[in-house]
């Protein structure tokens, strides 16, 4: 039974059609796939890992799959086997998984232990040993923050409310105000979310983005057949005479969010993006786009070993 879609949207494609590009890897344990970045594995003292769908125990419409967020279609003994299984494959079952209430906010914790209740909030950092952070996402964009020099780590979940708020932005500047982290040391890896080739979105969100960034324009672009002369034409052009705006646009998340890591003082060089589409491989990832209330979720995490 193949993955339900919407209506309109290009049928998925095969899980083995997903290229995975240096300096990324897919690693298999058993059923359960992990996507890393071969910078970060290559640090003795670091964990960290972004999950894809296949190899857990949840029936997703017939598809056993790795669901490791609490959703309606799901029971809580399932997702609770699914994080073990995944901790597991990597390697970190004695960790303690510091997961946030997630609210589209650029709301960050510091986490020296692990709390009694769940955070509130996007993001969290920490250089405590034995500390897992994760952030849960199905489209919006997992980013992972590492400091080879004072061996602090951070997670960020950033959908478009959180990238317009600057959230990662804000987390550089938190690394550096509770640990001392330079932006000039940090590595960033930006994981598998939906990609501007499948962000559709309403033509008011560039309004609201031109009000923050400068660069704006750089994250737009225009659903087009290929006769129009200029995209995103009307957003540079003064009236009398300008074009009315489209009803849609495309937006580029990862390029937002890099452009964020780069104003906070980021190499471009230690900017790390792995370019997958959750939408165009949803045989490998949770597209909520897709799947809507059906949709499962991917879990990113960083951490430090003991």
């Amino acid at each position: 039974m193949p993955i339900p879609r919407k209506a309109g949207q290009p049928p998925a494609r095969p899980l083995g059609s997903a290229r995975i590009f240096k300096p990324w890897s897919l690693r298999s344990v058993g059923k359960v796939r992990i996507l890393e970045l071969e910078g970060f594995s290559k640090l003795p003292w670091l964990l960290h890992g972004f999950s894809t769908s296949p190899g857990g125990i949840s029936d997703l419409d017939g598809h056993q799959v790795l669901n490791l967020g609490f959703t309606g279609w799901d029971t809580r003994e399932n997702v609770l086997e699914n994080r073990r299984h995944f901790q597991s494959a990597l390697g970190a079952s004695k960790f303690e998984l510091i997961k946030l209430k997630q609210i589209h906010s650029a709301v960050i914790w510091p986490v020296a232990t692990a709390p009694k209740e769940p955070l509130r909030g996007d993001a969290s950092l920490s250089k405590s040993p034995g500390i897992l952070l994760g952030v849960e996402t199905a489209d919006c964009v997992p980013i992972l923050l590492v400091d080879p020099q004072k061996r602090a780590v951070a997670a960020v979940h950033a959908g478009w409310r959180g990238t317009l708020a600057r959230i990662l932005e804000k987390t550089v500047g938190e690394l550096h105000a509770h640990y001392g982290s330079k932006p000039s040391d940090l590595l960033a890896a930006i994981g598998p979310c939906i990609g501007p080739c499948c962000y559709e979105v309403g033509a008011e969100l560039v309004t609201r983005f031109a009000s923050q960034f400068v660069e704006a324009a750089e994250f737009f672009d225009e659903p087009r057949t290929g006769e129009e002369p200029n995209p995103l034409q009307w957003l540079n052009m003064m009236p009398p005479g300008h074009q009315p705006p489209p009803k849609n646009v495309h937006l580029d998340l990862p390029k937002a969010n890099r452009s964020q890591l780069l104003a906070a003082g980021l190499f471009d060089k230690n900017i790390f993006s792995s370019g997958l589409c959750t939408v165009c491989h949803l045989g490998l990832f949770f597209s909520y786009r897709i799947q809507g209330p059906r949709s499962g979720r991917l879990l990113s995490v960083v951490g430090i070993k003991k």
